[in-house]
């Protein structure tokens, strides 16, 4: 029978140098693992139905929702990378080392990925609504694919700089066995923390700010002349508010997202020791984002409603299927 310190190790064999595990309530893990295998199943199931109805739907086919395929992506990556932080729940990796950097690299690049994107969908709405008429010569489908590929290679060209000493040699700051520890040296974490967040999040409001003074004085200016307005100008009238509609939808996309991440990042630049459980928080406020936003794509748009009970009822295996008029 193992004796109480073998049990509080990752590996008892491994008496003088294995990690111990963090001893926590019984009810307290279970808790944890039903709460981070919840969020991680639905947020993988939900991301698959929005990039399958993105990618499979030809009316869907715009430079913006190519943006929400790009964000939809990341998110459903995460979901799986939730899997690897439920099996750090008690402070013990039983994988390689190299896995072990892997698994961080992969997530900083999507989550850097998801925030870049974030990026990119507040300069879409910024163009559509402050220069409508330049917004299809200036947001097209090729431009929206190159930013999209851009965004993903700085991110893994970046993280796999910031990473490079760690990937060089995995575990080199491993301190007992069964630790998963990367350390990336000061320059390099400032420099993370200014391309990651600061800048991101500094851009991302500046242009929602102005996307919303510039939205709520069109909205005004078409209360006063709807009843004024042609045939003509009523179809106008009703292209500007289905463009004002999509700017506060994807506006609540990116204020969820901004109150999901600004907690995480607070507390790595605090830098100061926190207890487990304020980290376990904003690690699954972190995480939970990439849940909340197919929720969100749920309520306000009709065409994803829509395109679900398609995939769900298998209807999407027609033939014809992807002509389908989802808008």
């Amino acid at each position: 029978m193992a004796t109480v310190e073998e049990a509080e190790l990752c590996y008892p064999q491994l008496l003088n140098s294995s990690c111990r595990k963090i001893m926590r309530p019984h009810s307290v893990s279970m808790l944890i693992y039903i709460t981070l295998s919840s969020i991680s199943v639905v947020t993988v199931v939900l991301n698959l139905l929005v990039i399958i109805s993105l990618c499979h739907f030809k009316k869907l086919h715009t430079p913006t929702n190519l943006l929400l395929l790009s964000l939809a992506v990341s998110d459903f990556f995460v979901g799986f990378l939730i899997i690897f932080q439920i099996m750090l729940i008690d402070g013990c990796w039983f994988f390689s080392d190299l896995m072990c950097v892997v698994y961080f690299v992969l997530d900083y690049i999507i989550t850097s990925a998801s925030i870049g994107t974030m990026v990119f969908i507040s300069v879409d709405r910024y163009v559509a609504i402050c220069d409508p008429l330049l917004y299809p010569i200036k947001v097209t489908q090729s431009r929206a694919k190159f930013c999209v590929l851009l965004c993903w290679m700085s991110c893994a060209l970046c993280h796999c700089l910031f990473l490079k000493d760690n990937m060089q040699k995995p575990g080199r700051y491993n301190t007992c066995f069964g630790e998963c520890v990367v350390i990336v040296n000061n320059a390099a974490g400032l420099a993370d923390v200014s391309l990651s967040f600061i800048g991101p999040v500094t851009v991302i409001v500046v242009l929602y700010v102005r996307v919303f003074v510039v939205a709520v004085s069109q909205a005004r200016a078409m209360r006063a002349h709807v009843t004024a307005v042609t045939i003509q100008g009523s179809t106008k009238v009703t292209a500007r508010k289905s463009e004002l509609k999509a700017a506060r939808t994807l506006g609540v996309v990116v204020i969820v997202f901004l109150l999901c991440i600004c907690p995480y990042f607070c507390v790595t630049l605090k830098g100061d020791t926190i207890s487990a459980s304020s980290a376990a928080f904003v690690m699954c406020l972190f995480y939970v984002n990439s849940c909340i936003n197919p929720v969100i794509y749920a309520f306000f748009y009709p065409w994803f409603r829509k395109s679900m009970r398609l995939i769900v009822t298998l209807q999407i295996l027609k033939s014809d299927s992807r002509d389908t008029n989802i808008m």
